[in-house]
C-alpha cells in the first residue's frame, strides 16, 4: 500500500469532506430513502431509485476518503528548507516565451488545483521542477507543446 504524500492543510480538507459526509450526507440521503419509502410501490419510485444511487455514490466517496487518509503521508512544509526544489516548495517561474509570471507549490495528488498554485507532485511540471534550483531553466511538455521556464525563486510557506 503506498503512502501518499500531502501536506497538513491538505490532509485537514480531506478529514474536514470525510466528516461532512459521513455526519450531514449520509443522515440526509437515508431521510430522503425513509421518505420515498412511504410512498408506497418500490419498483416504480424514482424517488426511492435515485435516493440509492445516491447513498451508494456517497458511500464510494467515504471509502475512498477513509483511503487516502489512511495512506497519508503528511508532510510539514513549515519544516523543510533548502534551495531544491522538492515536495512542499512554492515556486515562482517566468515563461521564457512571455515573461508572463507563475507561482505554484507542490503537493500531493488529493490537494493539487490548479486553480489555486498546487500542482501534483506526479505533474510533467513538478517532475520538472524537482531536484532544481532557483537560476535553473527548465523545459516542460505541455498539451500546447514544450515551454520553456527560469526559475526565480524557491520558498518554503
Amino acid at each position: 500500500m503506498d503512502k501518499i504524500p500531502m501536506t497538513a492543510a491538505g490532509y485537514a480538507v480531506l478529514e474536514q469532506e470525510l466528516k461532512h459526509r459521513q455526519s450531514v450526507e449520509r443522515p440526509r440521503i437515508i431521510q430522503q430513502i425513509t421518505e420515498a419509502r412511504s410512498h408506497g410501490d418500490l419498483s416504480e419510485n424514482a424517488e426511492y431509485h435515485a435516493a440509492k444511487e445516491q447513498q451508494s455514490l456517497n458511500e464510494g466517496a467515504i471509502a475512498e476518503l477513509e483511503d487516502k487518509l489512511a495512506r497519508a503521508d503528511v508532510i510539514d512544509v513549515s519544516k523543510l528548507s533548502g534551495d531544491t526544489i522538492t515536495f512542499g516548495a512554492t515556486v515562482t517561474l517566468i515563461d521564457e516565451d512571455t515573461d508572463e509570471k507563475k507561482v505554484w507549490q507542490i503537493v500531493g495528488e488529493p490537494e493539487a488545483n490548479a486553480k489555486a498554485g498546487k500542482i501534483s507532485v506526479t505533474s510533467p511540471m513538478a517532475k520538472a521542477l524537482i531536484g532544481k534550483a532557483k537560476g535553473a531553466s527548465i523545459e516542460v511538455n505541455a498539451p500546447g507543446g514544450a515551454k520553456g521556464y527560469e526559475i526565480k525563486k524557491v520558498e518554503w510557506k
